[in-house]
C-alpha cells in the first residue's frame, strides 16, 4: 500500500516552475528529484499545503500566490549601500549577487544599479511578487527517521552535520 504524504514524511518529486504566463523558470532534471521532510516548511507553504495527501505517481497543477510562494514584493528591500562596503576585490556590477547575513538569517542581494560611490541592492527573492504554477509528480514518500525528525530536513547521502 502506498503512503500518502503528510507530516513527518519525506516526500520526493519531480516538478516544472512556470511564471503566470507558462514560462518555464525552472525544473527537476531526469533522477534529480526533489526531497523534502513535509510539514516543516522547508518548501513554499502555497505548495506544501497542496501536496497533503498526494500519493506516489500522483500528479498535480498547483497554482501558487505570491504571497504563499516567495512573498509578496517589498520595496523596503531595495536600498543603497556604500560602494566602500563591497570587498575590494569584487567591483559591484549590475546582476551580481552576493550573499549577505540578516537577522533573518542568510539572504541573497541582487546589484540593481551602481550609481558613483552607492550600490542599489535589492533583497527581495527573485522570485518574489510572482504567482507561481507547479507542475508536480509525486515519486516517492517514506516515514522520515528519528535523526531527520529531529533536525526538520531530510538527510540525503552524504549529508553531514
Amino acid at each position: 500500500m502506498s503512503e500518502s504524504i503528510q507530516n513527518g514524511k519525506v516526500v520526493e518529486f519531480s516538478y516544472i516552475l512556470k511564471d503566470e504566463n507558462g514560462k518555464v523558470i525552472e525544473q527537476t532534471q531526469p533522477g534529480q528529484n526533489m526531497e523534502y521532510l513535509h510539514g516543516n516548511q522547508n518548501i513554499i507553504p502555497g505548495l506544501e499545503k497542496e501536496l497533503n495527501g498526494m500519493k506516489v505517481g500522483e500528479m498535480k497543477n498547483v497554482k501558487v500566490k505570491a504571497k504563499d510562494a516567495y512573498g509578496e514584493f517589498n520595496k523596503e528591500l531595495v536600498f543603497k549601500v556604500p560602494i566602500a562596503n563591497f570587498p575590494a576585490d569584487q567591483k559591484p556590477r549590475v546582476g551580481m549577487e552576493f550573499q549577505s547575513n540578516s537577522e533573518a538569517g542568510p539572504m541573497v542581494i541582487t546589484v540593481k544599479e551602481v550609481d558613483g560611490e552607492n550600490v542599489i541592492v535589492d533583497a527581495n527573492h527573485p522570485m518574489a511578487g510572482m504567482n507561481l504554477e507547479f507542475d508536480v509528480t509525486i515519486k516517492n514518500v517514506r516515514t522520515a527517521t528519528p535523526q531527520e525528525l529531529q533536525h526538520g530536513h531530510v538527510h540525503n547521502h552524504g549529508h553531514d552535520h
